[in-house]
């Protein structure tokens, strides 16, 4: 009885402790509980669920795969070479290997690149990740030089390639790019951009962070895409819901360099398993649902039109018309604040995630306006057009004044 009684207290404890600590959460972590936790949502985003509820079922599901008893991995043996070996052969290289970001697998890859070709310069979209998310990394760690062939937002064309005023080491294409809307270009112009850069003696690397869900428009495998690059970058929490995580996939020589400076990045981790079990798992149940999403996203993009045209609202867009990959844009002439209030309002009241946090114009934009992103995932399958069009029109009654 006196063990049970102390029991009760520290539970007791505990979870007063907890409820002390939620009080004091920053604005993001409640904000990804209300959204995350809610009844109906489109997507399982990567901060959803808790950590107690995330290992679980992560070790729910390795106990079932021949994972299980492997002993715990080392310096990237065992389940990380798994991985690795998995990876290069659904994208179709020789060799791949795991990193713990893919800022600094790109940046290894392009290094080793502009050592086999003696040219530092790499071509790319000014929307790209390098140039956006990464603090000149490139330049300030690399020794890399980028180019711009287009300010477009859509990769660059085969004649902005020969166009370019300057010889270059490589192309970097995003697939998608996903500043400029998760856009693509179409099977053909894909490949004679790349036919373009070997005519200028560039090798070519694909930023391939969300590659896996480009397959249905492309209508081409994994392979067949991923084929007509040098190397390919690819991530995993992106889209297949894995931890954290990357792979460098091409050669057998660039591998094995890239390899050694992954150590000198200090990317060479003691101990992986649980990245590495969250990216296999991904791979098994994420990335054969994958085309499905794509599918539905369709499905989702045209009700919030009709719904916005409904309500009679002045000014919106939903960019692509018809979304390229699982994941889109939706735009509103208003201020971001009030729009995120509104989402956050909607998903406290009647339990319904439709929209996240929403962002201004980039720089030089237009004041007033406000963007979102849109991914649909396993939840939102379960979506109809009808259920969309009333969450829509519930987002909109919470928006305070008139969106026009």
């Amino acid at each position: 009885m006196e063990q049970q009684g102390t029991e009760e207290h520290e539970r007791k404890t505990g979870q007063e402790q907890v409820e002390g600590q939620e009080e004091q959460l920053p604005p993001r972590v409640h904000r990804a509980r209300v959204w995350g936790g809610a009844a109906r949502k489109l997507q399982h985003a990567s901060p959803d669920g808790t950590v107690a509820g995330r290992l679980r079922e992560l070790a729910d599901w390795t106990a079932a795969t021949p994972y299980a008893d492997l002993p715990v991995d080392t310096y990237g043996d065992l389940v990380v070479e798994e991985l690795e070996q998995r990876v290069a052969a659904e994208l179709g290289f020789p060799a791949a290997a795991f990193f713990p970001t893919g800022t600094m697998a790109q940046q290894v890859a392009l290094r080793c690149w502009a050592g086999r070709t003696g040219n530092p310069v790499v071509a790319l979209h000014p929307l790209a990740h390098p140039e956006n998310h990464e603090s000149d990394a490139f330049n300030a760690v690399s020794g890399l030089r980028t180019i711009h062939p287009t300010g477009e937002p859509r990769l660059p064309t085969a004649d902005e390639i020969r166009d370019l005023p300057e010889p270059v080491g490589a192309l970097m294409l995003e697939l998608p790019l996903r500043e400029a809307g998760f856009v693509l270009p179409t099977w053909d112009e894909l490949v004679e951009t790349v036919e373009a850069a070997r005519e200028r003696d560039a090798v070519v690397h694909f930023d391939g962070a969300r590659l896996w869900e480009c397959t249905t428009h492309f209508g081409r495998s994994l392979a067949e895409i991923a084929g007509l690059a040098d190397s390919v970058y690819v991530s995993f929490y992106k889209s297949l819901g894995g931890m954290s995580g990357a792979v460098l996939a091409g050669p057998e020589d660039l591998v094995a360099e890239a390899k050694l400076w992954r150590h000198r990045y200090g990317g060479q981790i003691f101990s992986q398993y649980p990245a590495a079990l969250s990216a296999l798992r991904g791979l098994d149940i994420e990335l054969p649902a994958l085309p499905s999403y794509v599918a539905h996203a369709r499905v989702i993009a045209d009700a919030l039109r009709e719904a916005f045209a409904e309500a009679g609202v002045g000014w919106f867009r939903v960019h692509p018309e018809a979304p390229h990959t699982h994941q889109f844009q939706v735009w509103l002439a208003h201020e971001p604040d009030a729009l995120t209030s509104a989402a956050l309002s909607l998903a406290e009241e009647t339990g319904t995630t439709l929209f996240r946090r929403w962002f201004p114009a980039p720089a030089g934009g237009p004041p007033g306006m406000a963007m979102t992103e849109v991914t649909v995932g396993a939840p939102g399958l379960e979506w109809t057009k009808e259920d969309v069009k009333k969450a829509a029109a519930d987002f909109l009654a919470r928006i305070p004044g008139q969106v026009s």
